[in-house]
């Protein structure tokens, strides 16, 4: 009876050992995943490398109007604001400056990071050299997208990574970040249309509206209105000028 028991209790032993070695091999993906121990890719090693740098240029392009460089600006407390809707003249209502506001913004964001994202695919192959694998990358360029919660960009280059007989290939490689850039342009972009349309917007609809949403609408001396949407939820800012239906010097007009 002794020996039946120790051999139930072996066999039970080798069950359990065969029933974890099947979980751990179905589950593993997760499992390392869930405590940090996940294999890093080409695409993991550009996310490290670059998100940052993407995050600075949105907050820096946003607090100047969605521009790099603003050309035609209101100096806002020592802060250049691209006019986004511009007349030089009285009583008349402003002409849109930027009428593809995101795609301009777009294109800033890639203007400002690329020297990064070229620095970050040049230590992407040295890191994985390092690593002992044989690196193929073949094509140029890459492009920013701004949706809605994030933004992306997408680097041109498929990369063929080959170690012994193993071999990985990705098509391209790409980096996220999250973002609410994406809904204060397009609010800015209606604020917009009632500027050149009417001469001004009524700025408490949004905020009736959107109820995350801070919208600053500060009237200046010389018929610039100068405006600031603020995320309350993630701290988020876009602010530009707009000059539209100015009165001349001295005339003392009220905001609408």
């Amino acid at each position: 009876m002794e020996k039946k028991g120790q051999v139930t209790i072996f066999v039970i032993i080798g069950i359990v050992i065969v029933a974890f070695a099947v979980l751990v091999y179905l589950f593993y993906p997760k499992i390392s995943s869930t405590f940090g121990f996940t294999e890093e890719t080409p695409s993991s090693y550009i996310q490290k490398c670059v998100e940052d740098s993407v995050k600075n240029s949105i907050g820096k392009i946003a607090t100047q109007g969605g521009s790099l460089d603003p050309e035609n600006y209101y100096l806002y407390k020592d802060q250049k604001l691209e006019y986004l809707c511009y007349t030089n003249l009285d009583y008349l209502t402003c002409v849109m400056q930027q009428p593809m506001l995101k795609k301009h913004f777009e294109e800033e964001i890639a203007k400002d990071v690329q020297g990064k994202v070229q620095e970050c695919v040049q230590g992407m192959k040295t890191n994985f050299k390092n690593k002992g694998y044989d690196i193929q990358v073949s094509g140029e360029g890459f492009a920013v997208e701004i949706l809605p919660k994030r933004i992306n960009l997408k680097i041109n280059q498929a990369v063929s990574l080959t170690k012994a007989e193993e071999s990985q290939k990705y098509e391209f490689l790409s980096v996220g970040a999250e973002s609410e850039i994406y809904e204060l342009i397009s609010i800015a972009e209606s604020i917009l249309n009632w500027e050149a349309s009417y001469g001004s917007a009524e700025t408490t609809i949004y905020m009736n509206y959107y109820h995350n949403l801070k919208v600053e609408k500060l009237k200046q001396s010389d018929g610039t209105t100068v405006y600031i949407l603020t995320n309350r939820d993630s701290g988020e800012k876009f602010q530009f000028a707009s000059r539209s239906i100015a009165w001349p010097s001295g005339y003392g007009a009220t905001a609408i």
